[in-house]
């Protein structure tokens, strides 16, 4: 086995197959990836230092699906510090901690493409010091609609006493955080979160929307679930499995209106760092209060739900299901067959329409797609048929729902 080792902040790391390719659209190898993050270390680690972390491990390059995992490896070097964190499910696990560029060279060793840590310090894992807004497009939806919901939750925040932090998420979306005193639950941060949803929402409803249920957004979805215990969010200055390897970059709000995701790669990202300076360096310095938000929850009063039938969510809009897939990919094959069964229908079909969902598995994402049937008409609409692709992402899980 090929390996090089690195000294980092005083310690030796050793990294396995230097050589092996991560993006092979761009030639760039594991130290390739590593070397980019020890460049833009002061950045990444205002991110993620300190932080419990969930280890998203492309093992195979980031064609194949990734996996996650929650518990540090046990054969980990003994600098490598871990915080335990227990789960809803009744487990727990311990996770690594990164404090330092040897650390943060090490996750990425073991196949760490993106930095997925959790929004709680490993001094006080009951109480969030962040609050993330992640906004994430219909399909369809142009850029220029994401950024200006962007601005609108920078005044959400803003009117109600928090600074926001914008960000690239590194793919369809855009992120904005802002930093908050260690007071709340996860619960009063997630209500927080969704007040900011719900505000954004009022504010431009033509623009931007709160609703949970995929099939009934428009526009940009203002994802408050994110701020959920357990939930985790790719950090700033983290790589993308993209082919592109774009990164989740931290701007200025003076550089929002003109950002293009696609300028923020793992080649330009470093220079970027080197010469501006990181836009994010005072996030810590002023954490916000959440007292204004929550005060503005209990005005606008509990969100709206679904309504239920036996116990059960009402399906409010006309859907089918597609497939249930290992991978995108085979998820997406199985589209692309239905639709050539059905060609009448899938012209009706907008963007939005088709509704494609990673969905958490026990350690990986698999793929779900949904076919919303609202644009065409009663008559002409099919039945749910067997699906194209049946994954059973549970097989060993008496009583899991699917």
């Amino acid at each position: 086995m090929s390996k090089q080792t690195l000294e980092v902040a005083g310690r030796e790391v050793t990294i396995t197959h230097p050589e092996k390719l991560i993006f092979a659209s761009g030639g760039h190898t594991k130290l390739d990836l590593v070397r980019y993050y020890l460049a833009v270390a002061d950045g990444a680690l205002r991110g993620v230092a300190g932080r419990p972390m969930i280890l998203k491990r492309f093992v195979k390059g980031i064609e194949e699906e990734a996996f996650f995992q929650k518990r540090a490896p046990g054969n980990r070097p003994d600098w490598i510090e871990v915080a335990e964190l227990n789960y809803a499910s009744g487990r727990s696990a311990e996770e690594v901690v990164v404090r330092d560029a040897a650390a943060l060279a090490w996750v990425v060793n073991l196949g760490c493409v993106d930095l997925n840590p959790h929004p709680v310090l490993a001094e006080d894992l009951d109480h969030p010091d962040e609050l993330r807004i992640d906004l994430d497009p219909l399909p369809g939806v142009p850029w220029a609609q994401v950024l200006d919901v962007a601005h609108l939750a920078r005044e959400v925040l803003e009117d109600h006493g928090l600074t926001g932090w914008p960000k690239t998420s590194g793919s369809r979306g855009f992120h904005v955080y802002a930093r908050i005193e260690p007071r709340w639950l996860f619960r009063e941060v997630r209500l927080a979160a969704e007040t900011v949803a719900r505000e954004v929402e009022n504010r431009a409803p033509d623009l931007a929307t709160s609703r949970w249920w995929k099939e009934e957004r428009q526009g940009v979805f203002v994802d408050f679930n994110q701020n959920a215990k357990d939930r985790t969010v790719a950090s700033a200055y983290s790589v993308r499995p993209t082919p592109d390897a774009r990164v989740s970059t931290p701007l200025r709000w003076a550089e929002v209106p003109g950002c293009r995701p696609e300028d923020y790669t793992l080649d330009t990202v470093p220079e970027r760092h080197s010469a501006n300076d990181d836009p994010w360096r005072g996030i810590d310095d002023a954490p916000g209060s959440l007292r204004a938000l929550l005060e503005l929850a209990e005005r606008l009063g509990p969100a709206e739900k679904p309504p239920k039938g036996a116990g059960r969510r009402v399906q409010t809009m006309p859907l089918i299901e597609i497939a249930r897939a290992k991978t995108k990919a085979q998820a997406q094959d199985g589209l692309r067959r239905w639709k050539a069964r059905h060609p009448a229908v899938a012209d009706y079909l907008e963007p939005a329409d088709v509704l494609l969902d990673g969905m958490r598995g026990r350690s990986s994402i698999w793929y779900r797609i949904r076919i919303n049937l609202q644009h065409v008409p009663a008559a002409e609409r099919p039945e749910q048929e067997p699906l194209e692709v049946d994954y059973d992402p549970w097989p060993d899980a008496p009583g899991q729902s699917r």
